[in-house]
């Protein structure tokens, strides 16, 4: 069974993407501000909550995004060691949720020492009401995942098998399939997870 979210695409990247900007701290280390950017323009323009994104939503270009990415910058600044608990990413978008009004999502922490067949149940609930998740994943041992690692996406849908469960994740414009049986079993004590909004 396979469960896609709509999403939205910006010229012809898929999403946002943090290699746009000239401003060389969020180049480098972005990619929280940019997956609450993501998250909050698709749920403007798939779930009725204009008010998340501050520009045209019929009209979407790279240069209101990156000016949306730089309203959002504040909220979850780069920094040292990035935006490396998902408490930080919690408080940095609750805060911008309350600038713009926005009273009816909650969020809650999932951590990375869940088990894996607990986060399936969680990525297909969200998925299936129509909610991307934001995920930190922070190092992994499978050099695979070396491009997300230390990294901030959002997984924006699903597709179950008889023996692995993938999810599809949005980042750099492009989406990409990955296996969570591997991606969650990522070998080191210090974890990351996901950050569940009801």
């Amino acid at each position: 069974m396979r469960k896609e979210l709509s999403y939205f695409n910006i010229e012809n990247s898929f999403g946002g993407n943090q290699d746009w900007f000239k401003d060389p701290m969020m180049k480098l280390g972005g990619c929280a501000a940019i997956t609450a950017c993501d998250f909050s323009l698709k749920m403007a323009l798939h779930d009725n909550k204009t008010h998340l994104y501050p520009y045209d939503i019929q009209k979407l270009n790279k240069e209101d995004y990156i000016k949306f990415a730089m309203k959002m910058k504040p909220y979850l600044r780069p920094r040292l060691k990035g935006v490396n608990t998902l408490k930080l990413f919690i408080d940095g978008i609750q805060e911008y949720f309350n600038d713009v009004d926005e009273v009816d999502l909650l969020m809650q922490e999932f951590n990375g020492d869940m088990k894996e067949e607990e986060a399936a149940v969680q990525i297909k609930t969200q998925i299936d009401n129509g909610i991307p998740i934001p995920y930190l994943l922070l190092k992994h041992k499978n050099h695979n995942f070396k491009d997300f690692a230390w990294h901030w996406f959002l997984v924006v849908g699903y597709e179950e098998f008889e023996k692995d469960f993938y999810i599809k994740v949005a980042t750099y414009s492009n989406a990409h399939w990955l296996s969570l049986n591997e991606l969650w079993e990522t070998g080191y004590k210090e974890k990351g997870g996901m950050v569940i909004m009801h």
